[in-house]
């Protein structure tokens, strides 16, 4: 009888510590809750002990239950986590990941793989797609069950604090960039730019020759996307005429493409405005309720494309933690404890966050 491969002398507790939602809406908590057996893995299934998870902007989103895709509850949030294997499902074949080794955590948790979108590619808008986090438990948890032609190997040389927010944030704005259709010197807008998304997106655009037009609020943001590189600053908060600024910036032409990284409806309204010719708007920001208000004329006037990008598939999850294991992408964040988790809500909801939050699992 074929059993599961685990890691050596394996011995794990019956309970561990999760931070749970049972409602949407609910506030967040620290919980019980029993660990997988690794004789009850599936073909396919690993068993993570997770060493760290970041926090998204998309898990306060979970916890409230206020997009109109609705989460599954009771649920354990969490969705860029990074982990070590220490069991694999019995009858598990050509799998492309090992006992012991490090891997990461993806909002993508699973898909067909066989469905025309996985086909093409686009394995994010596969029908039978499994979404950390949401639709199934996410990486909020001391112990996950995750699937090996999923999980992302992490490299030697980027630490697993650092991967955390890649395979989310980093890939999101890598992913957006890479079909943004713009090359080396063209300008890109980021709204959102000192935030968990944007900061990671500033460093990917100078990572891939572009001229960054930073948009935010307030000097601590101000310091931090100029230290990654930005070439120009605005402060939605002070400016009197973004559009303007962003002309004078390029030289009256205006930008090649603005990826948008904040989760407010403000960052789009005006793209159509001061993005050129031939401009590409890449939606990656989710307001929770909003609607994007463009001028169809000017759309078509100017030929501006509208393109939403939505996280990424495995093989962006390769090249954007590549990078980030290079050196040219570092994350900035600051490391909790998984109890610290109400507060993170708190904060980011009210906006104070700059860079990112990880939260420790020791």
């Amino acid at each position: 009888m074929s059993t599961a491969s685990t890691i050596p002398n394996l011995v794990l507790p019956k309970t561990q510590k999760v931070a749970l939602v049972a409602t949407a809406g609910a506030t967040v908590e620290i919980k019980d809750h029993p660990i997988t057996d690794p004789e009850d893995l599936a073909p396919g299934e690993c068993l993570l002990k997770m060493l760290c998870t970041g926090v998204c902007h998309t898990d306060l989103h979970a916890a409230l239950g206020d997009w109109p895709v609705k989460p599954i509850t009771p649920l354990i949030g969490g969705h860029e986590g990074v982990g070590e294997i220490i069991a694999i499902g019995k009858n598990t074949t050509n799998s492309p990941v090992q006992l012991g080794q490090r891997v990461g955590v993806k909002w993508i948790a699973n898909s067909c793989y066989n469905c025309e979108q996985c086909r093409k590619g686009y394995e994010q808008n596969c029908h039978n797609v499994k979404l950390s986090g949401y639709t199934i438990d996410g990486t909020f948890s001391h112990y996950l069950v995750s699937y090996v032609h999923s999980v992302t190997p992490i490299p030697d040389g980027i630490s697993s604090e650092a991967a955390a927010s890649i395979l989310c944030a980093g890939l999101t704005v890598y992913r957006a960039l890479k079909y943004s259709e713009t090359t080396p010197g063209d300008w890109v807008v980021i709204p959102g730019a000192g935030g968990g998304l944007g900061h990671l997106a500033v460093q990917y655009a100078k990572y891939m020759g572009r001229r960054v037009i930073a948009i935010d609020g307030g000097e601590e943001k101000h310091k931090l996307v100029m230290e990654l590189g930005a070439d120009y600053w605005i402060d939605f908060t002070k400016s009197k005429d973004i559009v303007g600024d962003i002309k004078k910036a390029t030289g009256g032409y205006g930008a090649h493409a603005a990826v948008v990284t904040t989760a407010s409806s403000s960052g789009y309204t005006q793209a159509i405005d001061y993005l050129r010719e031939n401009g590409r708007l890449m939606a990656v920001g989710l307001p929770a309720d909003a609607k994007l208000d463009a001028s169809i004329f000017f759309t078509v006037f100017k030929s501006i494309t509208i393109h939403g990008s939505y996280v990424g598939n495995r093989q962006d999850a390769f090249e954007a933690i590549a990078i980030a294991a290079s050196g040219a992408v570092k994350c900035r964040y600051v490391t909790k404890k998984l109890s610290d988790i109400a507060q993170v809500y708190d904060d980011m909801g009210k906006g104070k966050i700059a860079g990112r939050i990880v939260l420790s699992m020791d």
